[in-house]
């Protein structure tokens, strides 16, 4: 007998409540990426207080007073490895590349944290480690402070 079994994942309540007021274009590419993605995620931050924003300024995870967590317009996805949460780039590069699809699926515009400088639909998602690395020697060449967040996704308008 062969059971075949479904590969999608399923948000959980912390996704489902962290898209909350989040643009609904973005929601849009976000669930459209959780059926496509090959690697399990949770939508780790959405929506923003200024509070909040400046509390991540603090620790270091953010750069940005102005950042597009404040309108709904940015998304963070943290990979779910063995059922724990991990900053790691491989999976990160999975789900990167499901986000991508589902960007050029749905014609909404992206701008990803890995590679700042570039729109998202330009970048090869075959070659996103040559990607960020050449964001970084972009960024290092030309004298200026690197920041790089593979987690992030944000609405390009």
């Amino acid at each position: 007998m062969v059971i075949l079994m479904s590969t999608n994942f399923v948000f959980g309540d912390k996704s489902w409540e962290e898209l909350k007021g989040v643009d609904t274009r973005l929601q849009a590419v976000v669930t459209c990426a959780l059926t496509l993605t090959k690697q399990d995620f949770t939508v780790f931050d959405g929506l923003r207080t200024q509070e909040e924003q400046m509390e991540m300024i603090r620790r270091g995870s953010s750069k940005a007073t102005e950042s597009k967590h404040l309108t709904g317009q940015a998304v963070d996805l943290v990979p779910y490895v063995a059922g724990k949460l991990r900053w790691e780039w491989n999976p990160i590069f999975v789900i990167t590349k499901a986000v991508y699809e589902a960007s050029s699926r749905t014609g909404i515009q992206l701008r990803w944290g890995g590679v700042w400088d570039e729109e998202f639909h330009r970048l090869n998602p075959d070659k996103l480690s040559n990607e960020v690395g050449a964001y970084i020697k972009r960024r290092q060449d030309a004298g200026k402070r690197v920041f790089v967040d593979g987690v992030h996704f944000e609405l390009l308008d």
